[in-house]
């Protein structure tokens, strides 16, 4: 069997800078080179507010 190549997307956690909630999502590294920053909602303090990517 041959190996897979190692792609470009990965897969990255997105923290909530209010609570411990977090996401689950991908992005293209060589594309987004820069660390994300989302407005998202969070459910525990049930609103919209800022995630930034964690290693």
């Amino acid at each position: 069997m041959a190996s897979k190549k190692k792609g470009n997307r990965i897969v990255i956690r997105l923290k909530s800078t209010e609570s411990g909630h977090f996401y689950l999502t991908e992005k293209n590294r060589k594309n987004d080179t820069a660390r994300l920053e989302l407005r998202r909602y969070d459910p525990f303090v049930r609103r919209h507010v800022l995630y930034k990517e964690e290693k």
